[in-house]
Formats: C-alpha cells, structure tokens, sequence
C-alpha cells in the first residue's frame, strides 16, 4: 500500500459520521445497507450521508452496488485490513509483545469464519 492511500483512509474515518458508517457497514456484513436505512439508523440527513458515502467509496472503505431503484453500500474490509498491516509491518522493531493486543483483536474479529458444507450422514437401523 502507498502511503497516499493510507492517509486517504485514515482521513475518511477521520469524522465522527463517516467513522459511524463504517462500523454500521462492517456489523451488515457483505450483503450491505441501502442509504436511506443507514440514514436513518444513524440519524443523518440525506445529502449529509451522501457526502459521508462518496468520502468512503472515494477512499476505497465501501462499496455501492444498485439493487433496483435503490443503492446498497457494503465496508470492504480487506481495504481495512490492508491499512492495519500497512500501519504494522514495521512497528515491533524486533519487541513482537508491542503487537500482541493488534494480534488479539484480529483473533476476536475473526468471528465469521466461512461455513463448513454440512455432511449427511445415512441413518442406521
């Protein structure tokens, strides 16, 4: 990641509002939210969270997606992991319990792991 990236990142979630997008993004999961619900669940005025919504997308946190007449914004967490490691790949200097509470948080966050297939099994008599 080029660090002109990293910044655009970090100043989009540099604000309360867009930084509250966000995280209600990232709680939606990947199937996303159209505008008018995240205004609403988050008190904002229209043209204030279309503000809030091009910032993210400019900034490559989000993602629009048409459904019909209607809009859905997911977060793009990759992009987010990609600003954490970017941030971390050289901050232990050789102490790595520097990064230990980074790496316990990545263990908590990890609560979504892909589902495996569910495996029938013949009922015996």
């Amino acid at each position: 990641m080029e660090s002109s990236s990293a910044i655009d990142r970090l100043s989009a979630l540099a604000q309360p509002g867009r930084l509250g997008v966000f995280r209600l993004l990232v709680r939606a999961g990947p199937e996303g939210i159209p505008a008018g619900e995240i205004a609403a669940r988050l008190g904002l005025a229209p043209n204030t969270l279309s503000a809030q919504l091009n910032i993210l997308a400019a900034a490559g946190l989000i993602t629009g997606t048409r459904a019909g007449r209607s809009i859905l914004y997911a977060a793009r967490p990759e992009s987010l992991s990609e600003l954490i490691v970017y941030l971390m790949e050289d901050c232990c200097g050789g102490r790595p319990e520097i990064c230990t509470p980074v790496h316990e948080a990545a263990a908590r966050a990890a609560c979504c792991p892909p589902e495996k297939p569910k495996v029938r099994r013949p009922v015996r008599a």
